[in-house]
């Protein structure tokens, strides 16, 4: 297990920014504005040879009410003492501040290692802050500058050095956990359903909107399986997003989508399918992603039964692409119904994942064309001749047939939704793909019907056909071309000869040699030139 490592310090000293070096890629979001972090986030990095868990947290405020500051302050004092060792941030331009000293007094009542870093250490204007830096009481400041990478071999000579001390446990490296987004508009309580999933106040949760910006992971177990929960940014309709951050926030939100395995969409009971969720569960079906609909807030349902009824009616009609996806209505706030949703992830992840037997497709295809024909297509009748399925999550198929670029959108419809009801699969998108082909390899003697065999070259072909392919590869230059008919023992054509004609002074009647193999030797010849087959008047056989 790698050492566990908490970035702590005031609002914009640069905490995300180190966070994002040591782990490599530009998972967290940053800005130049203060208080961009909220929530605390996991990744694992590594500096040198040591591996790392890092957690990234917000900006310590020495807040104590009901506020948002308050809980942001909360989660990183969660943090700390989830940590094995505490990097201490401060701003070295600006010097130390107050709220600097409140929380290195903080920091001392803490029985674990703290390392004190200067960050943006790379001007000349940071010398007065370093030196100020010394009477925080934690030893010699470590000059760093997180966006330009330097002093990062003096911050490993420190972390290995504060470490030493410290004994981390080796385990085992989990299985692939099943990835989960969950998405939705702000203030649908995508975070609330979280926390009551996993029994605790992992992420920062208020009746504000907008609370989450980042895409935050929280790994889980659920029966024996692992789970890696991934709770997203509200996504408001792209004409209302106007900051740089929120643009920001999107886009991570669209690449958790991306990434994930299971979307689950979580909307307010009220105002359930308008357009910025369809938009939403479009974007879920085009990216091939299995999806569940969560309706929230149900325990302020008056109507319960009729209620769920109509929303089930309105997926159908308004996003047939996913006919028959799971849906769940629950209550986050007290837990009502919540129990039923896991099970839904875990029945949309098998659909998502299943595969087909090829002839049991083909079966289906036969029955399919029989029960509703191809249309004929300029006079000419499509005919379908084999499918088979070329991969899943999500199920995708190859369907062959003659003309198959005149093939109708409608009728590639109907076969998407024969095989989402023949097989047994609601709600997962399918992808088919019609292709031209000749014959169906997996029939008996096809190419794929069996282990192929070398059988050697060919030796039954007709003779006109080795020689054409001897010919196709001779060169067009001449004295090239004779050299390689030379090498494969091609004759060259030569006419045979027919005989010698007679100069005009040769007498009819006489002989002349005609060459080697004449038959009968010596012939006549005419005094045209002709060979005489026999006398005139002679004795007939």
């Amino acid at each position: 297990m790698a050492l566990k490592v908490a970035i702590v310090g005031r609002p914009n000293v640069g905490k995300s920014t180190l966070f994002n070096r040591l782990v490599g890629k530009r998972l967290a979001l940053v800005d130049d504005r203060p208080g961009v972090t909220r929530d605390r986030r996991y990744a694992d990095g590594v500096i040198g040879d040591m591996d790392l868990t890092l957690i990234d947290t917000a900006g310590y405020e020495d807040v104590t009410d009901e506020s948002l500051e308050s809980r942001m302050r909360e989660q990183t004092e969660a943090a700390i003492e989830d940590a094995d060792l505490i990097l201490f941030m401060m701003d070295a331009r600006e010097g130390v501040t107050s709220l600097d000293r409140i929380f290195a007094d903080r920091l001392r009542k803490t029985p674990k290692p703290v390392v004190l870093l200067a960050n943006k250490s790379e001007s000349r204007e940071s010398g007065g802050g370093v030196g100020e830096a010394h009477g925080l009481g934690f030893g010699e400041p470590v000059p760093i500058s997180a966006e330009h990478g330097e002093g990062m071999a003096d911050l490993y000579q420190a972390i290995v050095a504060a470490s030493e001390n410290i004994y981390v446990e080796e385990v085992d490296a989990p299985d692939k956990p099943i990835r989960i987004a969950v998405i939705g508009r702000p203030n649908a309580g995508k975070s609330t359903l979280i926390n009551r999933l996993i029994g605790d106040d992992r992420l920062l949760t208020g009746p504000e909107a907008g609370i989450t910006r980042d895409s935050i992971s929280v790994d889980w177990v659920y029966e024996g399986k692992n789970i890696r929960l991934i709770d997203t940014a509200g996504m408001r309709r792209k004409a209302r997003v106007q900051e740089k951050l929120e643009k920001l926030s999107v886009a991570d939100t669209i690449r958790a989508i991306t990434f994930a395995e299971v979307v689950i969409m979580v909307m307010d009971k009220d105002d359930a399918f308008d357009t910025q969720d369809l938009q939403l569960a479009d974007l879920v079906e085009r990216e091939g992603r299995a999806l569940v609909y969560v309706a929230s807030k149900w325990d302020l349902e008056e109507e319960p039964q009729s209620r769920l009824a109509e929303l089930k009616r309105l997926a159908d009609e308004k996003l047939p692409q996913l006919r028959g996806s799971p849906f769940v209505a629950l209550s986050s706030f007290n837990g009502r119904g919540v129990e039923r949703l896991m099970p839904a992830v875990l029945q949309a992840y098998d659909t998502w994942s299943v595969k087909v037997k090829t002839r049991d497709l083909n079966d289906w295809l036969s029955l399919a064309t029989q029960r509703h024909p191809p249309p004929a297509v300029d006079g000419k009748r499509i005919k379908p001749k084999y499918v088979a399925q070329t991969k899943a999550r999500p199920p995708t198929f190859v369907m062959f047939a003659s003309r198959a670029s005149a093939m109708p959108d409608h009728y590639k419809r109907y076969l998407i939704n024969s095989i989402r009801e023949s097989f047994d699969l609601p709600g997962t998108p399918i992808r088919l793909t019609v292709k031209s082909g000749s014959a169906n390899p997996y029939a008996e003697g096809g190419a794929k019907s069996g282990p192929e065999r070398f059988k050697g070259d060919a030796k039954t072909a007709p003779r006109r056909v080795l020689k054409a392919e001897k010919e196709e590869k001779l060169s067009n230059l001449p004295g090239k071309a004779l050299e390689q008919k030379a090498k494969a023992g091609i004759k060259p054509k030569v006419k045979p000869l027919g005989g010698l004609k007679a100069s005009a002074s040769k007498k009819s009647g006489s002989n002349a040699f005609v060459g080697k193999g004449a038959r009968g030797g010596a012939r006549q010849v005419s005094r045209s030139g002709r060979v005489r087959t026999g006398q005139k008047g002679g004795a007939k056989r």
